[in-house]
């Protein structure tokens, strides 16, 4: 018993691990990843894959935001991917198909690979875990986006093109080290029949 609780321990020390060099690369290569990213929009534009999240999803996206941001005192105006935020001469933001979370959504399939290969855990768990994990993942995409609309609003478009490129990428990666605690510590059940 005490092997197989070693076993589980070393596991979740490995995959903590591998979210922390996933951190530590994407802080070496960000410069770097601004290419790489343009490279991969540019990849899913010929593909035309991004008609799907630019028609079906940035509305409903832009929708949700203008929802988290009500409890700030705006009334904010959907106009196709803008926002319209503030009374007397509204502020527009526009949320693009690029924006919406799915390099986020890219980086919690990754993790999940590696987190829940293998037959250690019951699939019951697993799903538990994925489910929680997706919902997480377009939540933190959601309040991403209003902190964005807030810093841009509040603090000019400068500042929120930084926080944008860089807090985005933080906040992604701090759920995904908070996700993978949670799962193991209270989600992941371990499998008897292995």
């Amino acid at each position: 018993m005490k092997q197989l609780r070693d076993l589980s321990i070393s596991s979740k020390r490995d995959h903590f691990i591998f979210i922390f060099l996933i951190l530590v690369v994407v802080l070496m290569f960000f410069p770097l990843m601004t290419t790489f990213n343009d490279i991969l929009t540019r990849t899913v534009m010929r593909l035309d894959s991004y008609r799907y999240i630019r028609d079906y999803v940035v509305p409903w996206e832009v929708r949700l935001v203008g929802v988290m941001l009500w409890p700030f005192g705006f009334q904010p105006q959907v106009v196709g991917e803008y926002l319209a935020i503030g009374k007397d001469n509204p502020f527009l933001i526009e949320i693009a198909w690029n924006c919406v979370g799915w390099q986020s959504l890219l980086f919690f399939v990754i993790t999940t690979f590696v987190g829940l290969q293998g037959d250690k855990y019951t699939n019951l768990s697993k799903v538990k875990a994925l489910a929680i994990g997706l919902l997480g993942t377009f939540l933190v995409n959601l309040f991403r986006i209003a902190v964005v609309a807030l810093i841009a609003f509040y603090f000019g478009q400068n500042v929120a093109i930084i926080f944008h490129d860089y807090g985005s990428t933080f906040a992604v990666i701090a759920w995904l080290f908070f996700f993978w605690w949670f799962s193991y510590s209270f989600i992941l059940e371990s499998n008897t029949e292995t």
